[in-house]
C-alpha cells in the first residue's frame, strides 16, 4: 500500500519537475488561499490535538504543537513569500563548449521525492509543502501522533489548493501511523532524501534505520558568549531574547558564557533579569563564588551534564570562562554546531569567534533566534542542518535541488579525442 502511494508521489513529482515557474507560483498561491479559507477548520483541529496532548507531552513539544490564528497567518505569509523567491530549477551553472558543436550544461533540477518525518510541529507541513512545490519535489509527510488532526486538515487544505492548479495533488502525501514510518525508511527506490525533525534520539533512530540520505540536525545546544568588551545593555537584551522569546525553539540558547573579568558586574544583572522572566539558572561553581549573596539571588549549581543538555525550556546553564579561547573551546566541545553568538564591541574578537566556532550559524551582537529560514529570507525552511556537507544551516530551496549534466552533440564520438592523434577539446565557457 505504501509502495503504491510512493509510486504515485514519484509520478506526480516528475510531472511537477517539468512545470514552468509561473505554474508553480500559481499553485503556491492556491495553497495560501486554501489555507486561509480553511483557517477555522485548521485551528479547531489543532485545538483538538492540543487538548488531547495537554499534560501528555513535554512543554517544549506542546509549544511547537500549538497552531493558533496568529501562527497560521504567519505561516500563510511564508507560503506567499516562497512564491516570490527566484526559482532555482532550470538554472544553468555551467555552459561550456567541449568542442565545436559539443556543448555541456550543468542544470539545476529537483531532488525528486522527499520523506519528511517530524514531531509535533504542524506548521512544518505548510513550510515543507510550499518549498517542495517551488523546488519541484514530491513529498511524503509523516507527522507525530500528537498532531494527526492538525496535519490531516492542513494536507486536505493544501491538496484542495493544488487541485485548482496544474500541480497534481498526489505530489503531497500524509502518513499517520508509526508502522508507516518504518516502511517509509525502506523506500529507497522511491524516496531520494529523508528529512527528520525531532529529538536527538529520534534523528539517530532515522539515521540508523535507512539507506536513504538523511538531512537534519539532532540537538540544538546553542551558546551565547558575553565578552569582556561587551555593551551590557546589548548583552542583557540579546540574552533575554535568545532564551525567553521562544524557549522551545532549537535556536534558543541553552548555555550562557561570561568572561570572568566582567562576571562580578554582569552576572548579578543577568541572573536577576532571567529569574524575573521565570528562567531557572544552573550556574557553574566559579559563578557561584563570584555571585556570592548579591541581590539575595539563589541559583542551582550546574553539573557536568548541563553543558550538553538541550532544555527547550526556561532553563539556562551559565559558565564563567577566563577568556575568548576558553569560550570557543567550551562551545566546540559541547555545542551541536547549530547556532552560537558573541556579544562584543571588539571587531577583532568577533572575527576570531566567527572564524573558530564550528557551527552552521555564528552571530555577532544579535540574538540566536535569527537562525531561521523565514528570517533569512528563504520564505520558509524544511529544517536546519548541522552537518558539514551542504546544505548547512536553515535549509530552503537551495537545499532541495541538485543538478544534472546535459550534453548536446552532432554525431560526436569519444574515439575522436583518443588514440595516437587525438583531437583537443576547446573547453570554452559560453
Amino acid at each position: 500500500m505504501l509502495t503504491e502511494i510512493a509510486q504515485k508521489t514519484r509520478i506526480a513529482a516528475q510531472y511537477l519537475a517539468s512545470l514552468p515557474t509561473e505554474a508553480k507560483n500559481i499553485a503556491i498561491e492556491s495553497i495560501a488561499t486554501s489555507l486561509a479559507n480553511h483557517a477555522d477548520e485548521i485551528i479547531a483541529a489543532n485545538a483538538t490535538d492540543c487538548q488531547a496532548a495537554e499534560g501528555e507531552i513535554a512543554p517544549a513539544l506542546y509549544a511547537r504543537l500549538k497552531l493558533d490564528a496568529t501562527k497560521l497567518k504567519g505561516a500563510i505569509v511564508g507560503v506567499r513569500n516562497v512564491a516570490k523567491l527566484a526559482d532555482p530549477v532550470g538554472q544553468i551553472q555551467i555552459h561550456r563548449e567541449l568542442d565545436a558543436g559539443l556543448i555541456v550544461k550543468r542544470v539545476v533540477c529537483p531532488v525528486g521525492v522527499l520523506g519528511v518525518i517530524f514531531e509535533a510541529r504542524p506548521d512544518a507541513v505548510i513550510q515543507i509543502a510550499s518549498l517542495a512545490i517551488k523546488s519541484g519535489n514530491g513529498v511524503m509527510l509523516k507527522g507525530g501522533r500528537e498532531a494527526i488532526a492538525s496535519c490531516t486538515v492542513l494536507v486536505k487544505a493544501i491538496k484542495a489548493g493544488l487541485a485548482q492548479s496544474q500541480v497534481d495533488p498526489d505530489v503531497i502525501q500524509l502518513l499517520t501511523t508509526r508502522a508507516e514510518t518504518t516502511e517509509l525508511l525502506k523506500l529507497d527506490r522511491y524516496i531520494d532524501l529523508i528529512i527528520p525533525r525531532g529529538s536527538n534520539e529520534f534523528v539517530q533512530y532515522v539515521q540508523a534505520n535507512t539507506q536513504i540520505p538523511v538531512l537534519g540536525h539532532a540537538d540544538g545546544i546553542c551558546h551565547l558568549y558575553i565578552d569582556n568588551e561587551a555593551d551590557f545593555d546589548k548583552a542583557i537584551a540579546i540574552t533575554i531574547d535568545s532564551k525567553t522569546q521562544y524557549p522551545a525553539a532549537c535556536n534558543a540558547i541553552e548555555t550562557l558564557l561570561i568572561h570572568q573579568s566582567i562576571a562580578s558586574k554582569f552576572l548579578p544583572l543577568i541572573v536577576a533579569k532571567l529569574q524575573a522572566d521565570g528562567v531557572e539558572i544552573r550556574l557553574s561553581e566559579l559563578g557561584h563564588q563570584i555571585l556570592g549573596n548579591q541581590l539575595n539571588l539563589t541559583v542551582d549549581l550546574a553539573i557536568a551534564t548541563d553543558w550538553a543538555t538541550e532544555y527547550s525550556d526556561l532553563i539556562l546553564a551559565i559558565q564563567v570562562v577566563p577568556d575568548l579561547a576558553a569560550a570557543i573551546t567550551h562551545i566546540n566541545t559541547y555545542g551541536s554546531r547549530h547556532t552560537d553568538a558573541i556579544v562584543t564591541e571588539n571587531l577583532t574578537t568577533a572575527k576570531v569567534f566567527s572564524d573558530r566556532v564550528d557551527a552552521a550559524n555564528v552571530f555577532h551582537n544579535c540574538s540566536t533566534r535569527f537562525s531561521d529560514g523565514f528570517r533569512y529570507g528563504f520564505g520558509a525552511e524544511v529544517g536546519i542542518s548541522t552537518q558539514k556537507m551542504p546544505p548547512r544551516g536553515p535549509v530552503g530551496l537551495e537545499g532541495l535541488v541538485t543538478y544534472k549534466y546535459q550534453i548536446t552533440g552532432n554525431g560526436h564520438i569519444a574515439a575522436t579525442y583518443t588514440g595516437e592523434n587525438p583531437k583537443a577539446f576547446t573547453h570554452r565557457d559560453l
